[in-house]
């Protein structure tokens, strides 16, 4: 039956079937990774991470940890390079990256040891303890540093940062540009960003012995040929790599990918603490710092264009930043657009040179729309660019390149077979739903009152069901030939019927919150005549017990094409199957039985029974099957895209199965004295195919234009000059909030995918594609300027209007500025506070290192080793992140009792510290008024708890230190507990 007779018949498919999933969740009966139950004498891990982007690890000492009683173990490179290989890497490249640091660490976050504890709180305690010997190495951060001629490289073996470049030439594109009327370009740079899933990893992992392996679970989300990545670096085969899924898993957005590196680790930490079970749960901290993060692009994309605004070729210069290691499945972020680079347009011609950058920042990896927000900021930039240069509406650029309805299935230059689509209708529905009209007329309006109002437009492809072997375009022709053609997308599921006549449904899918368990109960309920509640679904997915393939998972938006199709197939067979049981049974042909309203009937007016009646029979008389019928009710299907075949010799891959078209339209307002950006009106138009439930899509529609909406205004990811990461909470990482994102307008166009098994096809990632770039050229048109840049904060909103200051009124007292050429995060403070004793008592207590230790705050102890120089251990607490420092003291510059320079240096686990400040002492009124003016710098993990923060703590510590100071100074106990002063003030002690 064909995917429009399906249509015709279905009863639950297309309806807007209320979740399966939301009961247990509403009633807080979920089954996510933290709430899994474990074996008794499960031990927790800490992880301890690298404070530095680039240097060589000397040495990790571990004894101090091991002293803390419960702790059990803790794991070093050392067991590591004993136990286990290097993962797999994506590029024909030397390069050797471990669960954990062995020689060098590469970015800062980079695991450098693992404890194990009876408790998480006593492994956080150990971490503290274990003492890390670094030697400090330049670091290249940003794209440019990493391509400069003396960059520091990375991976020595390699020799270089760029691990690969590649060139490509489809069509006759010289010949096109040199023949075009104008060469028209732009240069883009896309930021790294993620997506930040409320739920971060969990992984509980066992070591069984060497004959059985490891058994995992984790909330990883595929793809899963990485469990074969996994499986390698643990010297083990397949089935001694057990892995399961927990049911639930609150959001992923594709970053659970980046699970699997900590699965190997767990496995390995298990096996240094004995084969005790060991669980670790990522801290948000962690996640934001080093879990992943899409690739940062820079792109240079020139077009050749005819008079009119017809595109004639197109020339791709792109380089991916992919962090410290290429990780696999990197570079799927490069390659996974590759046979779809001229997006919806009609292009023919075709130049491409990619080269993959290493720098000293957190390894990329699937981030969700991964490869489509950096190749469509680009593209659609351009598109805009083309109607401003010759003076053309935008949609007339459009109207005039976009792939005809009539050319279906459309070969794209680099090799994509877009499957279906009217993209000239769903462009004329967009501008109907969307109300262009009516907002031309805003912009009309605003602008003649001098307001700042522009609309954005995009238009894009939405790939979905990737083929397994888009990633081997990053090889040559003869490499791929050596290695081995890889292509396809194997889905699979299984149905069954147990002798009660309950179906159950078990989908290698991996969901995050989608809905995948309400959609496969409304496929099978329609194969089978049933209703959805009749269904079971079961997501559990067990590498040792359920079928599945390398490319099993969710991510890539293969659910609706690839699994629920295949649910579709794995029912269809078992109900045919049913179908010929109850025909012999009635003496009548297979094709009259029908299956509908729970009953299954011969014909219109046949005998019928029961669906579970008529399905109990087999599993009770197997005897009384028709002969040549196998026993058993229970059907596992596979289906791969015969239309994913392996990358051609001329490097044409058709990277996925189906393509969505998505047109969005954006109306802004820009408030020239703040820089905010005012979403007046989103709406965005998505033909996928055949909507399996209108409402879980429109859901996912919702969930990825927020996604979008926060690339294109709030999130990035800021690094330091040193590699220092600044963004580690949502304090420096802004994510939109219910309150800052507005309803989308939103319709659909249904061309059915003739490639797919239901006609379906994704639309989970289109708006993390499309919204980024609809909402840059919508504020590019309010602002009337040619480039911008993402993310679009009011700062660099406020940077692009130029505004000029006014002259103040009066004098402003300045706070400092960062210290100039320093890295890491820059703090500065200044201040006055008044202390009731002399500058002489006040000087004094400076210069006694008894008195000094008990001022100081957090100190523990205060050794003098030269004249006013002292080796301090310090523990100072920033908000979630607490780090006990080795530190250097030094009073210099003295003026008793008038003046000092109080400076120190530290080292801890958590990062490095320094700063110097002048401390002014002017008697008052029989008091002191102490004034000072103190910079500093922090890096690694202290530092990625982000400005906001660290300024403010910088201001507690000080006020601690000189309220501290005067009381020692006046003759009080140094105890600065405000329980303490609290009780005194209340006359209680």
């Amino acid at each position: 039956m064909s995917a429009e007779e399906e249509v015709a018949v279905s009863t639950y498919v297309g309806r807007r079937v209320a979740r399966i999933e939301d009961d247990a969740l509403l009633r807080g009966r979920g089954q996510y990774g933290d709430d899994a139950g474990v074996k008794p004498g499960t031990l927790y891990a800490a992880v301890v991470r690298s404070a530095y982007a680039h240097a060589r690890l000397l040495g990790v000492d571990a004894s101090r940890a091991l002293e803390i009683p419960g702790v059990r173990a803790v794991l070093t490179g050392e067991d590591v390079a004993a136990w286990s290989r290097p993962f797999v890497v994506g590029v024909k490249q030397p390069m050797r990256h471990y669960c954990l640091a062995v020689d060098r660490v590469r970015y800062v976050g980079e695991p450098v040891a693992v404890v194990v504890a009876e408790d998480r709180y006593l492994a956080e305690d150990g971490a503290d303890r274990v003492t890390v010997n670094y030697d400090p190495l330049p670091a290249a951060v940003e794209i440019d540093a990493a391509l400069a001629e003396d960059a520091p490289v990375l991976h020595e073996e390699v020799g270089s940062n760029v691990v690969s470049e590649r060139l490509y030439c489809y069509g006759d594109p010289d010949t096109a540009f040199a023949q075009a009327d104008h060469r028209i370009g732009i240069e883009a740079e896309y930021p790294r960003n993620s997506c930040t899933p409320i739920e971060t990893a969990v992984v509980v992992a066992q070591y069984l012995s060497a004959t059985e392996g490891y058994d995992a679970q984790s909330n990883f989300m595929g793809p899963y040929s990485l469990h074969t990545v996994m499986a390698l670096a643990l010297q083990v085969s397949g089935p001694q790599l057990r892995h399961r899924c927990f049911r639930d898993s609150g959001g992923s957005f594709g970053v659970k990918q980046a699970v699997f590196p900590y699965v190997v680790l767990m496995c390995l930490a298990s096996r240094k603490a004995g084969g005790a079970p060991v669980k670790w749960v990522e801290d948000r901290l962690e996640h934001l710092l080093a879990a992943t993060s899409a690739t940062g692009r820079q792109t240079k994309l020139a077009a050749a264009v005819s008079a009119d605004g017809r595109i004639l070729a197109l020339d791709y210069d792109q380089v991916d930043d992919c962090g410290g290691y290429l990780r696999a499945p990197e570079p799927a972020s490069f390659y996974r657009m590759h046979g779809c680079l001229t997006g919806p347009y009609d292009v023919q011609n075709l130049r491409v040179r990619n080269r993959i950058a290493l720098t000293n920042k957190m390894p990329t990896g699937l981030v969700r729309g991964f490869g489509g927000p950096q190749v469509y900021f680009a593209l659609e930039r351009l598109v805009q660019r083309i109607a401003n240069t010759l003076g053309l509406d935008p949609l007339d650029v459009y109207r005039r390149n976009l792939v005809g309805r009539n050319a279906f299935p459309y070969r794209a230059a680099a090799g994509a077979l877009l499957d279906s689509g009217d993209y000239h209708g769903t462009l004329a529905h967009a501008l109907a739903r969307g109300g262009l009209d009516e907002l031309r007329a805003r912009r009309e309006a605003a602008r003649a009152q001098g307001r700042l109002y522009g609309i954005g437009f995009a238009a894009i492809v939405e790939p979905s069901i990737s083929n397994m072997g888009y990633i081997s375009v990053v090889l040559t022709h003869e490499q791929r030939e050596r290695a081995g053609p890889k292509n396809g997308a194997i889905a699979s599921a299984t149905v069954s019927i147990d002798p009660l006549g309950g179906v159950t449904v078990v989908v290698a899918s991996a969901p995050a919150g989608q809905g995948h368990r309400t959609v496969c109960a409304q496929v099978a309920a329609d194969v089978f005549g049933l209703t959805p509640q009749q269904v079971t679904v079961n997501v559990d997915f067990d590498t040792q017990k359920d079928a599945w393939s390398v490319a099993a998972g969710n991510y890539s938006s293969r659910f609706s094409g690839a699994v629920a199709g295949v649910v579709h197939l794995a029912a269809t067979r078992l109900r045919d199957k049913v179908a010929r049981i109850a025909a012999a049974q009635w003496k009548c042909c297979p094709e009259d039985i029908v299956f509908a309203g729970g009953q299954v009937r011969a014909g219109a007016d046949g005998p019928s029974q029961p669906f579970g009646r008529l399905a109990a029979g087999p599993h009770w008389a197997p005897g009384l099957l028709p002969p040549d019928e196998e026993p058993g009710l229970r059907e596992t299907a596979f289906w791969t895209p015969p239309q994913l075949e392996a990358p051609d010799a001329g490097d044409r891959v058709n990277t996925s199965a189906a393509y969505g078209f998505v047109f969005d339209i954006c109306a802004v307002e820009v408030d020239p004295d703040t820089g905010g950006v005012r979403i007046d009106r989103y709406a965005t138009t998505h033909d996928a195919g055949r909507l399996l439930n209108p409402m879980l899509a429109d859901g996912q529609i919702r969930g990825a234009f927020a996604q979008g909406l926060g690339a294109a205004l709030m999130e990035g990811f800021q690094y330091g000059s040193d590699g220092s990461f600044l963004s580690g909470t949502f304090a420096d990482y802004l994510v939109p909030t219910a309150c800052e994102v507005p309803d989308p307008v939103i319709s659909h166009q249904e061309t059915l995918s003739p490639f797919t098994p239901l006609g379906a096809k994704g639309l989970g990632e289109g708006n993390n594609m499309s919204t980024p770039v609809c909402v840059a050229n919508a504020v590019a048109d309010a602002l009337g300027v040619k480039d911008v840049s993402l993310p679009l904060t009011p700062s660099r909103v406020m940077a692009l209007l130029a505004p000029e200051d006014p002259p103040p009124s009066r004098p402003v007292a300045s706070t400092g500025p960062s210290v100039p050429g320093k890295a890491g995060k820059n703090l500065s403070a200044s201040g006055e506070v008044k202390l009731v004793a002399p500058p002489e008592a006040v000087f004094a207590v400076l210069l006694d290192p008894e008195a000094l230790a008990r001022v100081i705050p957090g100190c523990h102890k205060l050794q003098e080793i030269g004249p006013h120089r002292y080796r301090a251990d310090v523990t100072v607490g920033v908000g979630m992140v607490k780090a006990r420092y080795s530190a250097e003291v030094t009073l210099s510059e003295l003026d008793p009792p008038n003046s000092l320079r109080l400076s120190g240096k530290g080292l801890s686990s958590m990062g490095a510290a320094s700063g110097s400040g002048m401390v002014k002492l002017d008697a008052e009124d029989g008091g002191t008024r102490l004034r000072y003016d103190y910079e500093a710098e922090v890096s690694g993990k202290v530092a990625a708890v982000g400005g906001r923060m660290l300024e403010g703590a910088a201001r507690i510590v000080l006020a601690q230190l000189f309220e501290q100071l005067g009381r020692q100074a006046g003759g009080e106990p140094a105890d600065g507990s405000w329980w303490r002063r609290l009780l005194a003030r209340l006359g209680l002690k």
